[in-house]
């Protein structure tokens, strides 16, 4: 027998993570991540394409072979955060070729983009009881992904080259990512990146984030993606537009609290004023009340949102559905995300009026309905005559039948309309007299009907 050929160590380790035993796999997700930190730290290390993709499919399976949802999210975060094991060295950036828009992508960014030709590849294999894990591991590269690029400072040549990557795998029309994987994406995008970078991201950030969508949503022939788009990306930033200022007033107030605490701090410190060091069972004064204590702890609790400049947004749609090449469809869509995007910078926020539970959406996320309102600067400015029609604008029709009745001296006191008709409304039905018949029958007897007589025809 010939001598036994050494195969490549991505080959064993792909082997490996496929392997029927569990412990195996695990194993081998470790030696995985000690493989990627000790070649990347050399000088001439670094992995091809065809390498990661070969890595890539031994991880697919992996997740395909484990069971047990508490586990496979274990597995999934494992496996997300390879991500952060690549080490970048500047003789590795040297050598690395430049892409498409002369920038030389980092190494992770390669990892990157073979995990999500990996998913398109495999995606119409996955069955259905396997596509939660798959969701979930997506959603968790994604994370990752993000999370690299708010530990490098949210750089503005890596935010352009992984947007480049994700347009060009998942987004882009000529790419071959499946209708499955593209959906998904849109949908977790912004989830993703207010949980990564909600706190840090100033608006003409975000803007940028989200600049491929505006691309992508005016140029795509596929109704389905700029259907998801419209609604995934740019609906979304509308209906958080309340949650946004709330925030960011909440994040006013506590600096001006701040202000305040740091002026009585220098005030008690002066000579004559009481020492900052209270007795105890006193209240000290800067110490704020318990009550509103619990109030801050829940807005720290709720989730942060993203901050945007509405007239930028509006401004940016708009000047991608305005172009000659932009489809019909695509620049009647985008108008009226232009068109609510502009009340937005204008102030026109939606009613205030409505329940909670008319906000919710049971598919998932906030449904708000947009509404044009006057404001109270607005409505002081107007008198008279005036004022009463800005306000009569905002009364629904059965508010003005009301008053109507009321002018018309009509009785207050008069028990309202019984459904009936058509529309289940209209006029009060007037009550029918009870035929002669309808006694007997209320009184628990049966008449008995009377037979009719007939009569010969020569007899008439």
């Amino acid at each position: 027998m010939g001598p036994r050929v050494q195969l490549p160590p991505e080959i064993q380790l792909a082997q490996r993570l496929a392997g029927n035993e569990q412990v195996t796999r695990d194993r081998a997700v470790r030696k995985l991540r000690k493989y990627i930190v000790a070649r990347t730290q050399r000088a001439e290390g670094g992995f091809t394409h065809d390498e990661l993709l070969k890595v890539w499919k031994g991880l697919f399976y992996c997740m395909w072979m484990q069971d047990k949802p508490l586990l496979q999210e274990e597995l999934g975060r494992t496996i997300s955060q390879l991500v952060h094991a690549f080490q970048t060295t500047e003789a590795q950036a040297a050598a690395a070729p430049p892409n498409s828009s002369g920038l030389v992508p980092p190494p992770e960014h390669l990892f990157l983009q073979t995990f999500w030709q990996t998913m398109n590849r495999e995606w119409p294999g996955i069955d259905r009881l396997r596509l939660d894990k798959f969701y979930m591991l997506m959603r968790m590269v994604l994370r990752e992904a993000l999370t690299a690029l708010r530990m490098q400072g949210w750089d503005e040549r890596q935010t352009e080259q992984l947007l480049e990557l994700l347009t060009t795998e998942i987004l882009h029309p000529d790419s071959e990512a499946p209708n499955g994987v593209k959906s998904h994406f849109i949908e977790i995008f912004l989830e993703e990146l207010t949980k990564v970078g909600a706190h840090e991201l100033t608006a003409d950030q975000n803007l940028r984030l989200i600049g491929p969508f505006c691309m992508i949503a005016a140029q795509t022939q596929d109704s389905l993606v700029l259907h998801n788009i419209a609604q995934g990306i740019f609906e979304t930033i509308v209906e958080q537009a309340p949650l946004a200022i709330e925030e960011l007033m909440n994040e006013l107030e506590e600096e001006e609290l701040s202000e305040e605490e740091a002026l009585s701090e220098e005030e008690a410190q002066e000579p004559g004023m009481l020492s900052r060091e209270s007795h105890k069972g006193s209240v000290c004064r800067a110490q704020r009340p318990l009550d509103k204590q619990a109030e801050d702890d829940d807005e720290d609790s709720a989730s942060p949102v993203l901050q945007f400049d509405y007239k930028a947004v509006a401004d940016r749609l708009f000047e991608m559905a305005s172009r000659q090449d932009t489809p019909p469809q695509n620049r009647k869509r985008l108008y009226k995300v232009v068109r609510k995007l502009q009340a937005l910078a204008e102030g026109l926020f939606p009613e205030a009026d409505i329940p909670e539970e008319a906000y919710w959406n049971p598919r998932g996320g906030r449904r708000v309905r947009m509404k044009k309102r006057l404001s109270g600067s607005q409505l002081q400015g107007k008198t008279g005559r005036h004022a009463k029609e800005a306000l009569g604008s905002d009364l629904s029709p059965g508010s003005m039948r009301k008053r109507r009745r009321r002018r018309a001296g009509g009785d207050p006191a008069v028990p309202r309309e019984r459904p009936g008709g058509h529309g289940g409304r209209g006029a009060p039905r007037r009550q029918r007299r009870p035929r002669v018949g309808a006694k007997a029958k209320m009184a628990g007897c049966q008449e008995p009907k009377a037979k009719r007589k007939r009569t010969p025809e020569g007899q008439k």
